[in-house]
């Protein structure tokens, strides 16, 4: 190679170290509490500012306007979100209180007949003698909601418990009721906690959706669609879009929901498997099981090989599904017309 051209890729390859060097990105950092302070409505404030204390004060360059407090945790962690470059993040680590920092990882989402599937009847057995849910809350971090789907009208279903203390971002009325209880957004610039692509609607209908006749696929499978506690609520954390599913917002959406009273946190999503203590979201699920809720989670879509589980943790409800038992025909018209 030329020595020019080789001078060339060097100060490329320098700038591009540079640039990535100087780029904010948004990391998850775990601190310690301040010395004798106890979490409480009155210390959030306080909170927020021992956090600041750990961002850098003077900004990346002089054009830099960007806020770089993302998110101040309390319930899951003891910690926040930050716009942060490599090398700030780097000087965090010399300042008494710093435990960890991680560039936060976008994860992946993972995905009428499951009552009967798990042999659960409507008139009988374990599925009436729990009440169909009755009474509990159950907070779906997910894409959003479509409010206006039939699984999701309030029939038979109670006001929601005095201890509820969520709020409904849908700035249309009658979106909310006693089966939607909750819904509120947590991705920046989206503005709604509508589905961004039904597949919200899809898991919340899974795991609380109100009975629905004439239901079916395609015209089979007729029937009455429900999910697993029809009579339960629901609250609708919007923490994905079709631009991603980032882990800050995922955990700002864990910590409200804990505030908001939920006993039941329903996650249809996750990254690779990872040692526990550097998972955020079981860190932040046990957190909530410390609080009394349960945090169902589903196991990933990977597979067919061994050891292709995530959110394995065992302080949360793993779910996932190995075998089924029914099938859908259908007809393929291929290019020279022959059907099969």
């Amino acid at each position: 190679m030329p020595l020019v051209s080789l001078s060339c890729v060097l100060i490329f390859y320098l700038f591009t170290a540079i640039a990535n060097d100087m780029s904010l990105e948004t990391y998850i950092v775990h601190v310690d509490l301040p010395h004798s302070q106890i979490l409480s409505d009155q210390s959030q404030d306080y909170l927020e500012t021992w956090y600041t204390s750990f961002l850098p004060t003077t900004l990346a360059s002089e054009t830099d306007q960007t806020p770089r407090l993302v998110y101040s945790y309390c319930n899951v962690f003891s910690g926040f979100a930050a716009k942060l470059t490599r090398d700030e993040a780097k000087v965090m680590h010399n300042k008494n209180g710093f435990i960890s920092a991680r560039r936060q990882e976008i994860f992946p989402l993972h995905t009428t007949h499951s009552p009967n599937f798990l042999g659960l009847h409507q008139d009988t057995g374990f599925w009436n003698n729990s009440n169909y849910g009755r009474g509990v809350i159950i907070g779906v971090l997910d894409t959003g909601i479509f409010p206006d789907h039939p699984s999701f009208g309030d029939e038979g279903v109670p006001p929601p418990p005095a201890k509820w203390k969520g709020v409904c971002e849908f700035n249309f009325t009658g979106a909310c009721n006693n089966k939607l209880i909750g819904a509120r957004h947590f991705r920046n610039g989206d503005g709604t906690p509508l589905d961004s692509n039904g597949h919200g609607t899809h898991t919340a209908g899974t795991a609380a959706g109100n009975f629905v006749g004439g239901a079916n696929i395609f015209g089979m499978a007729n029937g009455t669609a429900a999910g697993i506690a029809p009579l339960a609520h629901i609250a609708a954390y919007k923490v994905c879009s079709s631009s991603g599913r980032s882990e800050s917002d995922i955990l700002a959406a864990m910590d409200i929901a804990i505030e908001d009273g939920v006993d039941v946190l329903s996650v249809s999503l996750g990254g690779p498997s990872r040692p526990f203590h550097n998972d955020n979201i079981a860190v932040g699920a046990f957190a909530a099981t410390e609080r009394g809720i349960l945090v169902s989670i589903s196991a990933g879509n990977n597979g067919p090989a061994s050891a292709t589980l995530s959110n394995e943790a065992p302080w949360m409800l793993t779910v996932g599904a190995s075998t089924t038992d029914r099938k859908l025909t259908a007809t393929a018209v291929l290019g020279n017309a022959l059907e099969l």
